[in-house]
């Protein structure tokens, strides 16, 4: 699709960051996303080569106020069509998230939990909520999500404030796909694999250009019929 509208979350780094550049060497135009832009290098240096083309804007996806400014301020960004309508967004990623590592059965806190919900399951949730007037009919919503959220794989102990959040974040998916079906907007969940990035670690598997053109190839070959499903990023189905 040339030309297509793309917004990514949590777009400073990591997979983010690559989405937004492998949606830009595709020709898309891309709005990016973060909370700090002042101190996203690598973004502002990308925007310096792609005039016109990258827009970075701020964005604290756990605080429903930022998200509203977002959508507000989105509409001067999208600008107009060729027929004079107002832009809207193709493609949203919701790729922000928060891991708390060293976590301890024993020494759970609440406010661990708390964060996590509210970055990476209301996050996602309430972000596409508010944008789903700036979203075109056929749009499509990737959440990233985590085989670390599914039920089915779990085997031991760990990082349970991710955990209990992904899951959470895979049935807002659902919920999306349900609530935006009638405007033929598809919603997917991805789990990316392990991928070496800050919250992946260095001994991760995969580089994060490969994880991301293998996400980009499953969200670009989903259909109706894969709305509300959990992917990995090859395009296969993840146990929930």
């Amino acid at each position: 699709m040339p030309d297509r509208h793309a917004l990514v979350t949590g777009a400073n780094r990591g997979l983010g960051l690559e989405f937004v550049r492998q949606l830009l060497a595709a020709g898309d135009r891309v709005v990016a996303a973060c909370r700090r832009p002042g101190k996203a290098t690598a973004l502002n240096t990308l925007a310096g080569e792609h005039p016109g083309r990258l827009h970075v804007l701020p964005l604290d996806v756990a605080d429903p106020k930022s998200q509203l400014e977002l959508a507000r301020e989105l509409p001067l960004v999208l600008g107009e069509d060729d027929a004079g309508a107002p832009g809207r967004l193709d493609l949203l990623i919701n790729n922000a998230g928060v891991l708390h590592s060293g976590e301890r059965f024993g020494a759970l806190t609440a406010a661990n939990f708390e964060d996590s919900f509210r970055t990476n399951a209301l996050g996602p949730l309430l972000l596409t909520q508010a944008l789903a007037p700036l979203l075109c009919d056929g749009a499509k919503v990737a959440n990233l999500s985590s085989e670390l959220g599914s039920i089915a794989s779990t085997s031991r102990f760990g990082t349970p404030s991710y955990n209990l959040s992904k899951a959470a974040q895979n049935m807002a998916t659902v919920l999306l796909a349900r609530a935006l079906a009638e405007r033929g907007i598809i919603v997917v969940a991805l789990h990316p694999g392990w991928v070496r990035t800050e919250m992946g670690g260095a001994g991760a598997e995969l580089e994060p250009a490969e994880a991301v053109a293998g996400l980009l190839r499953t969200v670009a070959g989903a259909t109706a019929a894969d709305s509300g499903r959990f992917l990995d990023r090859s395009g296969a189905p993840v146990e929930w």
